[in-house]
């Protein structure tokens, strides 16, 4: 197979190229001000089928003070951060346009193992001499949007 060599074929070869770059670099990395609010509660709650889950979080102690970002994303590894960004507000973005958001949004496999790991990776200390095989909020239930302001220990 022969690649085009005419000069035409060239520039519009090589502006397909540098489009192609661009458009992947705003989606890597995009305006700071975008980066930014897409980090925060606000912009996450401005899906109205986050509501609720806003709302307890703003009532939720200590953790009102935290982006969902710091729990709902790896936060160890830049890329890994940002690559699981872009997977799940992906998935969220297609999910609300479909009208295919569940009754009751729950955390996958994947969300309660990153979200363990980061209850981990902030309280490290107070963890340290702990069985951390079992789910955090199965204790501290009031940490699951749905019970925040509910006190129940076991």
């Amino acid at each position: 197979m022969r690649f085009p060599t005419s000069p035409k074929s060239m520039i519009a070869l090589v502006s397909l190229g540098i489009a192609s770059l661009g458009i992947l670099a705003f989606l890597l990395v995009g305006p700071p001000q975008l980066l930014a609010r897409s980090e925060s509660p606000a912009f996450c709650a401005s899906c109205h089928v986050m509501e609720e889950q806003h709302t307890a979080w703003s009532h939720a102690g200590a953790h009102r003070r935290i982006r969902c970002v710091d729990c709902h994303l790896p936060n160890g590894n830049h890329l890994l951060h940002y690559a699981w960004k872009s997977i799940d507000g992906l998935k969220d973005v297609v999910s609300f346009h479909s009208g295919m958001v569940p009754e009751r949004i729950t955390l996958s496999g994947h969300g309660a193992e990153v979200v363990q790991r980061n209850c981990i990776r902030c309280h490290a200390e107070a963890v340290s001499q702990m069985d951390t095989t079992r789910q955090c909020w199965g204790c501290h239930r009031q940490l699951r949007h749905r019970l925040t302001g509910v006190v129940a220990a076991r």
